[in-house]
């Protein structure tokens, strides 16, 4: 059993004295992880840098084998951020989501193709934006799409200002009023095109999270991957120690 694919690493962990178990983000096979041999060695730990795009070859006697791959680079994205703590964060909570939340050798081309844009989005200024949009198509592939459209209480697509977060659907401002506590803020951002304040970041991680942590990782030991837990920390003080 063998086959050639493009992936993005989405973690890695030693085995034995100088092997690597290397998880990746195949285009066609899916989150699909491998051996490498030597690959806990200065080189090794430099290719497989979560982030990192690669052009990979999976081996194995049997197809349910954990097998073993042999990786050229193809692109270092993680080194072009290892200078910069908050997109750093973003990289780790992204790849360990995905890690977290598909199964594996199911392919999610989808997913493949939106990391790998993400990836490419955290060199840019509003790097933020795209990451919560980024977890809002990431729960829809997963089959927990959020309704944004309209209010789940009117059926009017104005002054929506609220989730509910049970169902997953939008609420107006005026229809959500006797019960507003319950619900979850919307930010504005993800229903027009604007520019988010460290606030509205902040509310979007708590809205996509609440649906991670209810529909995906309920019920997995550990809950919410810890990279995730830190990267919504992190936006949280930020939005707080700034004017």
């Amino acid at each position: 059993m063998d086959w050639i694919d493009e992936g993005i690493v989405l973690g890695a962990r030693r085995h034995g004295e100088s092997g690597m178990v290397v998880s990746l983000l195949t285009q066609a096979h899916g989150r699909h992880a491998g051996l490498v041999r030597g690959g806990a060695g200065r080189r090794g730990r430099a290719l497989y840098e979560p982030g990192n795009r690669l052009r990979a070859v999976w081996k194995a006697r049997l197809s349910e084998h954990l097998g073993s791959y042999a990786c050229e680079l193809i692109a270092a994205d993680a080194a072009t951020l290892l200078d910069d703590a908050g997109r750093l964060a973003a990289l780790s909570s992204a790849c360990a989501l995905v890690e977290a939340a598909l199964p594996e050798r199911e392919p999610h081309p989808s997913v493949f193709a939106s990391l790998g844009a993400l990836i490419r989005s955290l060199s840019l200024p509003n790097y933020g934006t795209f990451y919560v949009r980024w977890e809002l198509a990431l729960l829809a592939e997963l089959g927990f799409a959020l309704d944004l459209e309209s209010c789940a209480a009117t059926g009017a697509n104005d002054d929506l200002a609220y989730v509910s977060p049970k169902s997953g659907r939008a609420v107006s401002a005026a229809a959500a009023e006797p019960y507003r506590r319950r619900l979850l803020p919307l930010p504005r951002f993800l229903i027009a095109p604007t520019e988010p304040g460290a606030l509205e970041l902040v509310q979007g991680l708590r809205l996509t999270g609440h649906f991670l942590d209810e529909h995906v990782f309920a019920h997995r030991a550990g809950g919410m991957p810890a990279a995730r837990v830190r990267l919504a920390e992190r936006l949280a003080r930020n939005s707080t120690e700034r004017p």
